[in-house]
């Protein structure tokens, strides 16, 4: 079994959550792959250079400075600290980014109604690479920026690689994609944590979109963990740290 762990939101800026949640990825026995995102980080550092995020439904905007400091944050920061802390939990993390390895290529996104800037659309997964790092007893820790091999770095989505890479590694490895943020699961009533949805397929999904109780990040979150699942990934589940480990996380499938 090989587990990928994306984690994001508040549980990275939570320091009693984000080390229980590393103690769980820490945990793994099997092989594992641990996603992170950092927009919180991000946002906060562009505004205190001056410079506002924008998002687009819950996808940001990247311009060129914003470029310069989501890759600060993301490659640099946030990613060596996960891995210093998963080191002194015994964990042999590998901290990489879609150009270490050519582990992720992607291309700018084509500007059709709204224009991105350098947001990245993944074009392929090293799985052998993956591979390489995995039986090579590391657990990669990925980030979310990405490359065209042309040079250039890009922004993807965090949620996105977690699920290519999953769908990537299907062929090898019996996949089960783990989404840990800072609620108990996919909310019916977003004020009431008690309110989760315990199963979600895809017709329920779309009449959650039209009723607008998913919206906003929850949107590319969902969207990726369906394509993952239509593309032959055992699980998705979407939770918290403790609806995670006691199965009352909302569960996806088709």
């Amino acid at each position: 079994m090989l587990r990928i762990l994306k984690i994001g939101g508040n549980v990275l800026v939570d320091p009693q959550a984000l080390d229980q949640t590393l103690s769980l990825f820490a945990s793994y026995e099997s092989p594992a792959i641990l996603v992170h995102g950092g927009g919180r980080e991000a946002s906060d550092l562009l505004k205190k250079m001056g410079h506002e995020a924008k998002m687009v439904n819950g996808r940001r905007i990247t311009d060129a400075a914003t470029l310069e400091v989501v890759t600060m944050v993301y490659a640099g920061l946030i990613n060596k600290q996960l891995v210093a802390q998963l080191q002194a939990k015994n964990c042999n993390a590998l901290g990489v980014s879609g150009a270490d390895g050519n582990l992720i290529q992607a291309h700018k996104r084509v500007v059709k109604e709204i224009d991105y800037g350098f947001a990245g659309d993944i074009d392929a997964i090293n799985t052998a690479g993956f591979k390489s790092l995995l039986e090579g007893g590391f657990f990669p820790v990925c980030c979310a920026i990405t490359h065209d091999k042309q040079g250039q770095l890009l922004n993807t989505n965090a949620d996105t690689i977690a699920s290519s890479i999953a769908v990537a590694l299907v062929a090898a490895y019996e996949v089960e994609l783990l989404y840990c943020f800072e609620k108990p699961g996919v909310l019916q009533d977003a004020e009431d944590d008690a309110s989760v949805i315990e199963h979600i397929h895809p017709g329920s999904y779309a009449e959650l979109k039209q009723q607008v109780v998913v919206h906003s990040g929850m949107l590319p979150k969902l969207d990726n963990a369906f394509a993952a699942i239509a593309n032959g990934v055992r699980a998705v589940y979407v939770g918290n740290l403790e609806s995670l480990q006691s199965g009352r996380a909302t569960r996806l499938s088709l």
